[in-house]
């Protein structure tokens, strides 16, 4: 395949639906301008990837995401010799790809990966801007004009063994995100198919989980939750059952957490009933 080819495959060429809950747009189009690294901070979805895919259509770039994991190492980014035809040829990974032809290479839950992929990263998050390739004949690749660098990263829900360096912090611009307010997550449901009557009452529920302090709950109701329930009410699931299996399930198996998440889930009237 072409790099012209493995270019456009990587266009997202429907935009995809974000609204602003601040001035987040802005300062990721200032960074991008700036050749800036960026550092996207902020709960389970609360839409850091979705801010990432419309920015990338925004700025008419590729976009190459990865999610990143314990087992990921510096290969899965850098790339890797493959036997191709017969004959061992370098593969480029998608932050070696990002780095060579321009574009934002996504990086999600960065703390994930391995020690030695994070290092991989250093020397394109400051001035030098240049990636090396050291299993390809010590290369260094200056990166694009085009290209950029985005991590994500849920501070609340890091252990201090999962956490970010300082060194890589500071060579950072950091976008603080939060849940929407509720008027523009009602616009989310909506977007997403959810009915008005549901999307209200979801988005209410939603507000109070995160309001309410129940010990052990790591995580809260997150606007994809929402989404999955309204989506399930939407199948004929009445309000209690969409949000217990898309809501209550999901974020924890402890009884005693799962018995206050019902509970605050009763308190609310099935507006399909209504």
């Amino acid at each position: 395949m072409s790099a012209l080819k493995e270019e456009k495959d990587n266009v997202l060429e429907i935009e995809p639906f974000y609204v602003a809950n601040g001035s987040e747009i802005e300062i990721f189009e200032a960074a991008y301008l700036s050749r800036l690294p960026m550092m996207l901070q902020g709960p389970t979805g609360c839409g850091k990837t979705r801010l990432v895919e419309h920015m990338a259509h925004r700025l008419s770039v590729p976009l190459f995401t990865v999610s990143c994991h314990e087992d990921m190492t510096a290969s899965d980014l850098l790339g890797r010799y493959l036997l191709v035809d017969g004959n061992t040829e370098w593969v480029d990974g998608p932050l070696t790809k990002a780095v060579r032809d321009g574009g934002i290479c996504y990086l999600d839950e960065v703390v994930e990966a391995r020690q030695d992929a994070t290092v991989a990263i250093h020397s394109l998050t400051d001035h030098r801007r240049e990636l090396y390739l050291e299993r390809k004949g010590s290369e260094v690749l200056r990166a694009s004009e085009k290209f950029s660098l985005v991590v994500s990263y849920n501070p609340g829900y890091q252990s201090v063994l999962k956490d970010l360096k300082m060194s890589t912090r500071q060579r950072m611009v950091a976008i603080e995100l939060d849940f929407p307010s509720p008027d523009i997550e009602e616009k989310i449901l909506l977007e997403a198919g959810v009915e008005q009557t549901n999307a209200q009452v979801l988005v209410r529920l939603g507000s109070v989980i995160r309001r309410t302090p129940l010990s052990g709950l790591r995580e809260v109701a997150s606007t994809r939750t929402l989404i999955a329930a309204g989506k399930l009410m939407a199948r004929g699931l009445s309000f209690k059952d969409a949000a217990s299996v898309a809501i209550a399930g999901p974020l924890s198996d402890d009884i005693e957490v799962r018995a206050g998440l019902t509970a605050i889930i009763s308190a609310y009237e099935d507006p399909v009933q209504s």
